[in-house]
């Protein structure tokens, strides 16, 4: 009798769990890519490590994004960040492109405190441009949803600084 009700749980534990991988499969989510919503035509690097090699392998500047998921700020910086045209092409095409949602080693890219978002600039010299900076006297290197124009100009400041630089 025990054998019996054990292989009826069984069938049963079988029966539930293939319906709940079907439910799970059924609702759709886009895959979770390294932009992270951030934008996925550029091409992002998966580690600072590689986005160091990468920007003196290629003379671009690499741009950090510092971030959280549950962070309402990065949320509302991603969405404009993301639908912006001008920023798009230019971290497309002219920029080594990491997001991150933890800090690194590196202590220059946290040069007033480990706040999100963040967002450095490291030029291919490997220098931490420090100097590149937000609006915000207390926090540095972020930016609000209408610091969009400053961030742009930040980007091409970035860009300039490697052609006189270098």
């Amino acid at each position: 009798m025990m054998s019996h009700s054990a292989l009826v749980l069984c069938l049963l534990l079988i029966t539930v769990s293939s319906n709940l991988a079907i439910a799970i499969k059924k609702e759709k989510r886009p895959p979770q890519t390294l932009s992270r919503g951030w934008g996925d035509d550029i091409t992002w690097v998966q580690t600072y490590e590689e986005g160091l090699f990468h920007t003196q392998k290629s003379n671009k500047p690499l741009m950090v994004i510092h971030h959280l998921e549950d962070c309402q700020y990065c949320q509302a910086l991603k969405k404009v960040f993301a639908q912006n045209k001008e920023i798009q092409e230019m971290a497309q095409n002219n920029f080594i492109m990491l997001n991150l949602m933890h800090e690194t080693t590196d202590k220059n890219l946290s040069p007033d405190g480990q706040y999100v978002p963040r967002i450095m600039f490291v030029d291919p010299s490997l220098t931490v441009r420090a100097d590149i900076t937000g609006r915000y006297s207390n926090r540095l290197y972020t930016y609000e949803p209408q610091d969009l124009p400053l961030l742009i100009e930040n980007m091409k400041k970035a860009l300039k600084l490697i052609q006189s630089e270098l």
